[in-house]
């Protein structure tokens, strides 16, 4: 079995400069829980997840800084300062700097499921021979095909 059997060549992304505000739209608006981020040209820039999004608008927490044995609190932020004030950010601002693991269609179907369990992944963009991003296969792809694929082995 191969990725391509398993990915879907769908892909929805967003470009580096797409704000905040577009992302939750269009993450809404088809259902999923993450994107590959793509640039001008295509390539693969970063993968945004439903996780960087919550760690990125959590509001933070009331702070206490001692400087210099004068003590000062910086206020706590609430879920919606924080969204306002970032909303209209770019998604770049998000991307964490981490190494980008990546399939190739024609990998076979286990390399895809080590990385996306030993990296507790939910999505992995899937690549072709031109490092252009040609589908996305996750863990709800992959367990759904296994079970189609087990029931009808049972009906045999």
């Amino acid at each position: 079995m191969k990725v391509k059997d398993f990915m879907i060549e769908d892909v929805i992304a967003v470009q580096p400069d797409t704000t905040i505000k577009e992302l939750l739209a269009l993450l809404i608006q088809h259902r999923i829980g993450g994107v590959p981020v793509l640039d001008n040209t295509k390539q693969l820039t970063g993968m945004i997840s439903d996780g960087d999004i919550l760690r990125y608008l959590s509001p933070r927490e009331e702070s206490i800084h001692d400087l210099f044995f004068t003590v000062y609190i910086e206020k706590g932020e609430t879920a919606q300062e924080v969204l306002n004030r970032k909303v209209n950010k770019p998604v770049s601002d998000m991307m964490h700097k981490r190494t980008l693991y990546t399939v190739n269609e024609e990998d076979d179907f286990d390399v895809a499921l080590r990385l996306l369990s030993q990296h507790h992944f939910k999505k992995l963009p899937v690549l072709n021979e031109n490092h252009e991003v040609i589908g996305v296969i996750s863990r709800g792809d992959i367990v759904h095909n296994l079970s189609k694929m087990i029931i009808a082995n049972q009906k045999d």
